[in-house]
Order: structure tokens, then C-alpha cells, then sequence
């Protein structure tokens, strides 16, 4: 990827207007809360970044305030602010759906707003949703885990498309990175592999808020670049993990249930891609790992192998839905003893090896699901041709050092 005129000029335009005040400065404004987040901000300064038309938001469970209170319960009783709509992605804006999945069209009991889908629509058909609800300005505030496959930061990419389309603005308000946004990690997606879990060549752990990624987006992917403005947080460091924040975490989605989850997902949900359990169905999904004729041999391959930060413990369990429902089968659970050396891709192409090697009942999803999740056909084919870890990662190094310099635009957070 190239760094254009157009880019650098939104970039730093928007790097001058919207810098977050120092982590000083936060504390001093609120003893004892180092962390606002865009939400925070907005509100604080009466919402007057919003312009005073009538606003829509797109969110989830995720959009809440430090004491848990949703923003759009807090905008709705708010005279300050007129919301007039609420737009949900996959899982919905309650959160009851499970993946792949929506609530549909209908009016939020709370509130009386009316809740529109978003899911699986892009380009005209979501501009009209947009134009159809009556909306100037569109928010959106959804708690991100830093994943390529994670299909909120798609969302933000397919409503800011969809926004320009329909001549509105777009607010992006900031959230932390929970696995912090210290490096990009693993392979760049290749457009001919795009998806919804994937519409454009990022890495695959990015390393990035969701405010960079809009300014990413709108610098370098979309067709013409939507209004943009981004509500940055204040006092939130590239080094920090989600506890740090002292924000409560709310699931994103129904199988994360924990920051801890957000460590190893970005690794660990390539066994999407495969014949094994993700740990969909437990209470610890894409920490526990297995299938029928899986034992210790699994663990104790990947524990030779002596990867920072984790350990690998042989483990029994019965998932309750999703792959081998209501059957006992064996794998390993995944323990991070420390997180900062921890290698979520690089640990999670380790698991997918060994496994490989270590059970004869191994095999990819038969529609390649694996190729859509990693971005080409890479993985799969040295996986299969014998390579070891190290080799396949060192093979997207050239690619993933090209997207580290673009993505250097667009950071904001020092």
C-alpha cells in the first residue's frame, strides 16, 4: 500500500483538530480516572461535535458508560442531543443474537427508538437504511478486540461507505485496543480472500483503535472519503492492556466473554477454519481448544515448542453447542502467564501445526473457511506441506512490514 496526497492531508488534519488531551491532564480534570473514552468526551463538551441535527448511532452491549449506563439511554434523556435512531450490527444492539446472526428490524422497548439493521448490508442498500431513518449525523461506538475477523470494524468500514453515499456525517467515538495497539501482528488479508471477516489488507492482529482504523479507512480504502470526525480518547497509552482502562468490560459478542478472551482470539479463531472446537459452547471459547481422538500429546507438542508467554495444559470438556455438542473430547487450554512476550498469531499458527501433526483426524472446513480468516491461501498450504511455525510466520513478513509502515500514518496514541 502507497501513502497519498489524500491520506497525509486527512491524517494530519485530523492528528491537529483532534489530539487527545494528555494523561496529565485527564487525571487532573478527574482524580482517579486516567482513561476518557470518546463517549466521555463528547459528552462532556455537550455534544456539540454532534452539530445539532438529528442524530443515529450504531452500536451494541459495548456502548456503555463507566458505571454501565448505554449511551443511547444516556443521549435519549439528554436535551442536549437529538437521537432519533439506532442502527445494530451482527449480534444486534441488545446483544442477543449468536454469530452470524441479527435482531432485525424493530422499536428498542427502552427507549421507543427505532432499531435498524445493519447486518450483512453494505454500499446503496445501507445508504438507503441511512437516508430512509432521517439521520444527518451518524455515531458509532462499539467496543473493538483488535482482530481482522472481527466483524465490528467491518461495520464501521461498510456505514462510514455508506454514510458518504448518503451525504452524511460520520463520528467515530474511540474505544481501547484491549490487546493493546503496540505492534500489527500476522498475515495482510489479499482482496481476492475479501469478506465480511475481512474487507480490505490489514493484519491480522492490526494494532489499532477504532478511531485509527476510520482515519485508515477513509485515507487509503474508501471510494471517496466520507465526513469524518474521530472523538479521540483521553489518556489511554499504546502499552496498555484493557485493565488498565478501569472501564468494565462488557461482551462484545456472545463467545467474549472476557478481556482475557481478547488475548489469544486473534490466534486461536483460525480454528474456525478447521474440523477442531474453538471452545464455542464452554465458558472459556477460543481458550479451550479440541475434538474426539485429541489428547496429551497435543499440549505437550505445543509445549515443546517453547513459545513466550503460555503455557498449554491437556484438557477435557463437553460443549454445550456448536462443534461436537453435548460430547467429552479432549484438546488444550491455553494459559498466558505473560502477556507482554505473548504472541497471539504466532502461537495460534503453533496449535494449528501441532495438531496437524499430532492427530490424523485433523482437516480444513471444506470451504476453506481458513484462506477467508487469514487473508490468502498461505497458512493453509504450508500447514499442510509440512512447514513449522516459524517458517510460515517469517513467510508474511514482507507484507506485514508494508502495512506497518502505512498504518504509521494513521496512529494517533504515543
Amino acid at each position: 500500500m502507497r501513502m497519498s496526497r489524500r491520506s497525509l492531508l486527512t491524517a494530519g488534519t485530523a492528528a491537529a483538530a483532534l489530539a487527545p488531551l494528555p494523561a496529565g491532564a485527564a487525571a487532573a480534570a478527574n482524580p482517579g480516572t486516567r482513561l476518557h473514552t470518546g463517549f466521555e468526551r463528547l459528552a462532556e463538551d455537550g455534544y456539540a461535535r454532534l452539530g445539532g441535527g438529528r442524530v443515529g448511532i450504531v452500536t451494541n452491549p459495548t456502548g456503555v458508560t463507566r458505571d454501565v449506563r448505554h449511551v443511547v439511554d444516556v443521549m435519549h434523556a439528554d436535551a442536549r442531543v437529538d437521537l432519533t435512531a439506532v442502527f445494530g450490527p451482527e449480534h444486534g444492539f441488545r446483544g442477543t443474537a449468536q454469530a452470524g446472526g441479527s435482531e432485525g428490524r424493530y422499536d428498542d422497548p427502552a427507549t421507543g427508538l427505532p432499531v435498524y439493521d445493519t447486518y450483512l448490508k453494505s454500499g446503496q442498500a445501507l445508504a438507503d437504511v441511512f437516508a430512509a431513518s432521517g439521520v444527518d449525523t451518524i455515531v458509532f461506538d462499539i467496543q473493538d478486540v483488535g482482530a481482522r475477523f472481527y466483524t465490528y470494524i467491518w461495520t464501521l468500514y461498510d456505514c462510514m461507505e455508506a454514510a458518504r453515499l448518503a451525504g452524511r456525517r460520520f463520528v467515530v467515538l474511540d474505544r481501547p485496543n484491549p490487546v493493546t495497539g503496540r505492534a500489527a501482528r500476522g498475515p495482510v488479508l489479499h482482496k481476492e480472500f475479501a469478506t465480511f471477516v475481512g474487507r480490505q489488507p490489514i493484519a491480522q492482529a492490526h494494532g489499532m483503535t477504532v478511531a485509527e482504523l476510520a482515519r485508515l479507512f477513509n485515507g487509503e480504502f474508501l471510494t471517496a472519503p466520507v465526513e469524518l470526525d474521530t472523538v479521540l480518547m483521553s489518556g489511554w497509552r499504546r502499552g496498555d492492556f484493557y485493565d488498565a482502562s478501569g472501564l468494565p468490560w462488557v461482551p462484545p459478542s456472545p463467545n467474549m466473554p472476557t478481556a482475557d478472551t481478547a488475548l489469544v482470539y486473534s490466534g486461536t479463531c483460525l480454528f474456525e477454519g478447521t474440523n477442531l472446537s474453538e471452545g464455542r459452547g464452554t465458558t472459556r471459547p477460543f481458550e479451550l481448544l479440541g475434538a474426539e481422538g485429541l489428547d496429551g500429546r497435543w499440549a505437550a507438542a505445543a509445549g515443546e515448542l517453547g513459545l513466550p508467554g503460555v503455557h498449554f495444559r491437556e484438557a477435557y470438556f463437553a460443549p454445550t453447542f456448536s462443534k461436537f455438542q453435548g460430547k467429552t473430547i479432549g484438546g488444550v487450554q491455553i494459559h498466558v502467564h505473560d502477556r507482554a512476550a505473548y504472541d497471539p498469531v504466532r502461537t495460534g499458527i503453533a496449535l494449528l501445526v501441532t495438531a496437524k501433526r499430532v492427530w490424523s483426524g485433523f482437516a480444513w472446513r471444506s470451504d476453506n473457511w481458513i484462506d477467508k480468516l487469514t487473508g490468502s491461501t498461505l497458512v493453509r498450504t504450508m500447514t499442510d506441506a509440512g512447514a513449522g511455525p516459524d517458517e510460515i510466520v517469517a513467510a508474511w513478513g514482507d507484507e506485514l512490514e508494508a502495512f506497518r509502515r502505512v498504518r504509521a500514518h494513521y496512529l494517533t496514541y504515543r
